[in-house]
């Protein structure tokens, strides 16, 4: 049980005791106690005072004498300020919670909590390799996927590849016409990256043609129109539909070329799936649907033979969910996809990690399918993330300005090994040992910098911040983890660590030996508290925290050379646990963690 269940239990109690009223622990709120005040943890009285006809300071008096009375184990002392009343753990208590868990491995994951959870995340076109927003994107889908995990969730990875539609058909037009024949191979080209080139190409060709037609007299949205290439793509996206051969033969073979190239951008930077769904498999699901529907009075179909949905009175506006063609919309096939995942794992929760440009989508997905009565409506949940952008701005795929992922884990390796051999630390490392090293540094730069910051916000990635061995990174953890393991290799417990809890001389903690146990006591709620919003960076901050006090702790206090053994073994026992939470935390967030740096 974590320290604040035990105080929620105990002020239950004593309340029950003091005032004859039964209390649910868990409508007691305990926060962590200020810096500015004494005391590690706090009980907010506000809630109690008009229930009990008591004052603050009586009913603050009163709960803290008898938990100090009854648990002398726990509480050493309390201080009341206004309607807060703060509690001191005693010592004993911490010594006693490091004493079970420094070794414990498995510190911090919850036990089966019978829910199942599917993430779905990457979402990548198949018309250009991935990039920066679809590292945010993988990093956070894999690491929330991890974090459920580890709260006792029983989670399944999906990922839906658009591998239909006009975008595609521009590259296989492009490609038509300009290629000549060639291939990735031919062209020592990353399969993703020959695919996306010619996705620019279109763009480049169709610009010059609306450029001619312009200047022929053409009115702009005409030009845009007329556009030979787009009228390509257009004709060849009819023939796909149709199924005509030679044009679902060149598909199928640029479509390969990109799995083959994402395939090795997953590996690279470990992201992987359960299952994979595709949009050429899945755009026709939700017809049946739109006619049930109809049916049920949910959608209504106009003049032209377009159905739609009112949603107005939800503060919406009106939803097309079938065109007047008959032809199914994204928004349908999102419903139907919704179903068949239902039906194929029976979800509890099916989380979609997209950007928050499609905020509006995900609300009228959520609300049509309520509406529909469909047994996956409840669950649908939209991690919602800002876009990434770089010091220098927006990136523009059609324009060729994106970052792709590729270029840039291969320029955060090339500035992890610079680092690297700057601090001279690598000498006797074999250049294998030295490349895994400076690739799991840089993807740490990476993964660290793009989960440290909440979701739901914006922000700007900037490589040389993110690879600052002494900053808010995955590097700065990573030295510190593996300073940790040397301490540990060089420095043995003796004895059992079991304390003389009677003999408080021998087991006074120095404040920040008892701040870092405190840090470290808190991470299995930090699990459950990241897992219940859908938020690595909650983890994020609380490894760096935890890191930057053993760093202090470490700067202040000798282990090999504590004043007692008392002293070395309890530090020791901290530098275990803090190893133990420091690479499951990472873990978490999709990093490693080396032994040796």
């Amino acid at each position: 049980m974590s320290v604040v269940a035990v105080i929620k239990e105990a002020t239950a109690k004593v309340i029950e005791q003091l005032y004859q009223q039964e209390t649910n622990p868990e409508s007691i709120l305990i926060n962590a106690t200020k810096p500015e005040f004494t005391g590690d943890y706090t009980i907010v009285l506000f809630g109690f005072i008009k229930q009990l006809k008591q004052s603050p300071e009586a009913l603050g008096n009163a709960i803290g004498n008898e938990l100090v009375k009854q648990y002398p184990g726990h509480f050493h002392s309390f201080n009341i300020i206004k309607g807060f009343l703060n509690l001191q753990l005693t010592d004993s208590y911490w010594l006693q919670f490091l004493h079970e868990q420094h070794t414990n491995i498995g510190f911090g994951v919850a036990s089966p909590n019978n829910r199942k959870v599917m993430v779905e995340y990457s979402s990548p076109n198949t018309n250009k390799p991935l990039h920066l927003g679809h590292l945010r994107n993988n990093f956070l889908g894999w690491s929330i996927a991890s974090i459920l995990n580890a709260a006792g969730s029983e989670v399944v990875k999906t990922c839906i590849v658009n591998d239909r539609g006009i975008h595609i058909c521009k590259s296989m037009i492009a490609w038509q016409l300009t290629a000549n024949g060639a291939t990735p191979e031919s062209t020592n080209k990353k399969g993703d990256h020959f695919v996306g080139d010619y996705y620019v190409k279109f763009n480049d060709i169709y610009k010059a043609e609306v450029e001619a037609l312009l200047a022929k007299g053409l009115a702009k949205e005409e030009a845009e129109k007329e556009a030979p290439i787009m009228k390509a793509a257009q004709q060849m996206l009819v023939d796909w539909e149709a199924g005509k051969p030679e044009v679902i033969a060149l598909w199928q073979r640029m479509n390969n070329w990109v799995y083959q190239g994402f395939d090795a951008t997953y590996k690279q930077i470990g992201s992987d799936f359960d299952k994979t769904y595709y949009e050429s498999e899945t755009y026709l699901l939700g017809k049946d649907l739109v006619e049930s529907g109809l049916q049920k009075g949910v959608f209504f179909k106009k003049e032209d033979g377009s159905v739609w949905i009112d949603l107005t009175a939800d503060g919406l506006d009106q939803k097309l969910v079938q065109r007047k063609d008959g032809t199914a919309v994204y928004m349908t096939q999102d419903i139907g996809l919704a179903v068949r995942k239902y039906e194929e794992y029976k979800c509890d929760e099916s989380i979609y990690v997209v950007g928050d440009e499609q905020n509006y989508h995900f609300k009228v997905l959520k609300l049509i399918a309520q509406k529909l009565g469909l047994p996956a409506a409840n669950g649908i949940y939209h991690l919602s993330y800002g876009m990434v952008e770089l010091p220098t701005g927006k990136m523009k795929s059609r324009e060729g300005t994106v970052v792709d992922a590729d270029d840039l884990v291969a320029e955060m390796i090339s500035t992890a090994a610079k680092e690297t051999e700057q601090l001279g630390k690598v000498q006797n490392f074999s250049d294998d040992e030295k490349a895994k090293l400076n690739e799991t540094i840089a993807l740490s730069a990476l993964k660290f910098f793009l989960l440290r910051v909440d979701p739901r916000k914006k922000m700007i990635f900037n490589p040389e911040e993110s690879i600052d061995s002494h900053g808010f990174t995955g590097p700065f953890i990573q030295y510190t983890y593996a300073r940790i393991k040397s301490i540990l290799r060089k420095e043995q417990i003796t004895g059992t660590g079991q304390w003389d809890l009677n003999n408080k001389d021998s087991h006074t903690m120095l404040p920040l030996e008892k701040e870092l146990a405190t840090q470290l006591e808190q991470f299995p709620s930090v699990i459950q508290e990241a897992a219940a919003e859908h938020d690595p960076s909650k983890i994020a901050i609380f490894v760096f925290n935890v890191s930057k006090t053993f760093s202090s702790l470490y700067a202040a206090h000798s282990i090999g050379n504590a004043e007692t053994e008392e002293k070395k073994t309890l530090r020791l026992q901290l530098a275990q646990l803090t190893s133990i939470v420091i690479k499951r935390s990472m873990k978490l967030l999709g990093i490693e963690v080396p032994e040796q740096m």
